[in-house]
């Protein structure tokens, strides 16, 4: 049977009925778990997921059910990756919106990055402390991770803020 991945913005479409449905009680932990693992196989179906459950208003990142961390937990790295890579966006795109008194924008980048922090401290630790010292490491101009933080022209202050988002993810 061949089933057809969703492109990035079905998968924000899907990611919203489904949360939607979570928050108004229509689904439950486990067949949302199971629905998002749909969505999991692919990297458009995670960018989509994490698009609508850390930016939006809906509150499953910030209440996650265990069904759904043991989805999160089972997809490995790849969702590490994704969730260390909008730490960094989300930590220096608060700056960006402070600097243009965007105060909406502020606490909506804010928002994304508390929700980064608190997941990446239930994924698994080993790989989630491999990929922040790959983050770190970029920031000190080494490895991969450099072309990443060069893409989006990070300043001094924005680096600085990643930097303090990785050292949260270690404190409780």
């Amino acid at each position: 049977m061949n089933i057809k991945t969703p492109s990035f913005e079905e998968a924000i479409n899907i990611a919203m009925l489904w949360c939607n449905a979570w928050e108004s009680g229509e689904l439950s932990d486990e067949v949302l778990a199971d629905r998002v693992s749909e969505l999991l196989i692919s990297r458009d179906g995670l960018r989509g997921f994490f698009v609508v459950s850390l930016a939006s208003d809906c509150p499953l990142m910030d209440r996650l059910p265990e069904a759904l961390v043991i989805q999160l937990r089972s997809t490995g790295e790849t969702v590490v990756d994704l969730i260390v890579r909008n730490l960094a966006m989300s930590s220096a795109m608060a700056i960006t919106h402070k600097n243009n008194s965007d105060s909406a924008q502020q606490t909506g980048s804010e928002r994304v990055t508390s929700r980064c922090i608190d997941l990446l401290r239930i994924l698994e630790p080993n790989s989630v402390r491999n990929r922040l010292e790959q983050l770190l490491n970029g920031l000190e101009g080494k490895g991969k991770d450099v072309i990443f933080l060069e893409r989006w022209k990070y300043d001094s202050k924005q680096k600085a803020a990643i930097a303090e988002s990785i050292q949260s993810v270690a404190e409780n």
